[in-house]
């Protein structure tokens, strides 16, 4: 993962059939990033991608508690990420 790819990050995917999907970084695995939207992929089953085919999204100035959890480690839920990516999208025009 570089360095602007961490858990908790925002990321578009740019390949494949989640393309122009936003997810968060929930973890990695083997060189790939696993994202989680909390709605089609669920945090039990995050996307395995390769880091190549996703772009991280400057997210400047979002600062939400869902961020803040995942980076620290602690759990959170399907919903709360749903919310966060809702409100994310709502404040920021993506393309």
């Amino acid at each position: 993962i570089s360095m602007d790819m961490t858990k908790g990050s925002i990321v578009l995917a740019n390949a494949g059939r989640d393309q122009d999907g936003v997810f968060f970084v929930v973890g990695e695995a083997d060189g790939f990033v696993l994202l989680a939207d909390g709605k089609r992929r669920k945090l039990e089953r995050p996307k395995r991608k390769n880091p190549v085919h996703v772009c991280p999204v400057l997210c400047e100035g979002f600062d939400h508690p869902v961020i803040r959890k995942l980076t620290e480690g602690t759990p959170v839920t399907n919903r709360e990420l749903r919310q966060a990516l809702a409100a994310f999208k709502e404040g920021n025009t993506l393309g």
